[in-house]
């Protein structure tokens, strides 16, 4: 099987040249296949791994908008719908100048593997634009939003794709594209987007829910070794939306969080950080980390990662690849004991093996971050009955989710080998689940 595996990644790599973040996101997922071939040979015949890679749909267009010195801009939008054979395609759209077809498709791969780890009735897509929201008005924003949902409609709805959020694209993004698709389609499908206001539709926990899941990932991990967040020192990268609420949720399981980040440098307050300052500066002043340094007292390093500061438990929520095989062996030598992806491949390849090797509990971000689209399908499902959930019930749903998600790794890591691998187990019981789906849906 292993010649198999060999030939259907050579093949995907030839058919998708440079796209390096899609490519990276492959390696990773063929590396744990191979036992999966072996017990499964109806997925060689069905070519099931080959189709899997291949997007069922892509979508490219034209976002033309007018700042506001009257000049005509022109972005690039991308959706690219991935895998419905679970449900409609789920995930997050990304506002960002780094986005381009390739970053699109490995999110979407991602994405795919970590839906089905959910247990929820949804397929994997992804979508975005080279849009930078960053220093723009609330009407530049509004203005791009309207012209890239008025091609994107076209595409999208609650029974074929439902979009989200993701870097670059909160509330306020989300608001305005749901506004131009109720407008353009003249009606009030409140399931075709998720993320939404509390107001007009959305979720309670939400927006909590990326990065509260992936501590309670996190403190699953710490229990299989007798440990909890209480007292841990937590090392936290970013400081958006995903970042902000693992520090919450780690903070209110005790744990002591140190360190944040933003593309400028790192902010370090070893007397734990002041959550509801740097929610001020991030989420209502749209600030820098420096600003929040100031006015705490605290050390601010400009220029350099976070992870140079010692930790025992790393939860990098930034983006991909930012946390490299010199941060590891750096956080390894300061006892690090756990690291919990809230971002999607924000750990080298390099890096990861340092980790593995170093026995360091290591979770991927499709397993340890899938509380966010778990809560999306929850929102779904409000929103398919036109209801709304406590806070406490929709939390309860999603600890239990995360919990079952680290125990699902577990145990495929043991079923086929590979024990207390949770790379391999995310990786496996994300595959068969889809690919079973795909064999009862014939050659589609």
């Amino acid at each position: 099987m292993q010649v198999q595996l060999e030939r259907a990644l050579e093949q995907v790599l030839a058919r998708n040249a440079g796209e390096h973040e899609f490519h990276q996101a492959l390696h990773e997922v063929f590396d744990s296949l191979g036992p999966v071939l072996e017990r499964h040979p109806e997925y060689v015949d069905a070519a099931v791994l080959e189709r899997l890679c291949e997007p069922e749909r892509q979508i490219i267009f034209r976002v033309p908008w007018v700042d506001d010195n009257g000049t005509v801009q022109i972005n690039r939008g991308f959706r690219v719908e991935f895998n419905s054979a679970l449900g409609p395609y789920k995930g997050g759209l990304r506002f960002h100048p780094s986005v381009y077809l390739g970053i699109v498709k490995f999110l979407g791969f991602e994405q795919v593997f970590k839906n089905a780890l959910t247990g929820m009735p949804i397929g994997g897509g992804k979508g975005g634009s080279d849009f930078d929201p960053r220093g723009k008005s609330d009407g530049e924003v509004m203005r791009f939003c309207q012209s890239f949902m008025t091609e994107l409609y076209r595409h999208i709805g609650e029974y074929t794709d439902v979009p989200a959020g993701d870097i670059g694209v909160g509330g306020r993004e989300i608001g305005y594209l749901f506004g131009q698709y109720k407008r353009i389609t003249n009606r009030y499908e409140s399931g075709v987007l998720t993320g939404k206001g509390l107001t007009w539709g959305g979720s309670l926990v939400r927006k909590e829910a990326t990065g509260y899941g992936t501590v309670l990932f996190a403190e699953s991990m710490l229990n299989t070794i007798g440990e909890s967040f209480d007292g841990q020192r937590v090392v936290v990268s970013g400081a958006g939306n995903v970042a902000l609420y693992a520090i919450e949720k780690a903070q209110q399981l005790g744990a002591h969080v140190v360190a944040c980040s933003d593309s400028s440098g790192y902010v370090l307050d070893e007397n734990g950080i002041d959550l509801d300052l740097l929610r001020q500066v991030r989420e209502v002043e749209r600030g820098r980390v420096s600003v929040y340094a100031e006015r705490r007292g605290a050390v601010y390093v400009p220029g350099r990662r976070v992870w140079e500061v010692g930790a025992q438990v790393a939860l990098p929520c930034a983006t991909q690849n930012e946390l490299d095989e010199d941060d590891a062996r750096a956080l390894v030598e300061s006892g690090l004991k756990v690291v919990a992806e809230g971002a999607n491949m924000p750990t080298t390849p390099k890096a990861i093996a340092l980790l593995t090797d170093a026995e360091v509990l290591y979770a991927p971000g499709k397993a340890a971050n899938a509380g966010g689209v778990a809560t999306s399908a929850l929102e779904m499902q409000q929103n398919a009955s036109r209801d709304s959930w406590t806070f406490e019930h929709t939390e309860a749903r999603l600890a239990t989710i995360m919990r079952d998600i680290h125990d699902r790794c577990l145990t495929t890591a043991d079923e086929y080998g590979v024990p207390g691998s949770y790379v391999a187990g995310a990786n496996i019981a994300g595959f068969v689940r889809v690919a079973d789906a795909m064999l009862a849906l014939g050659l589609v």
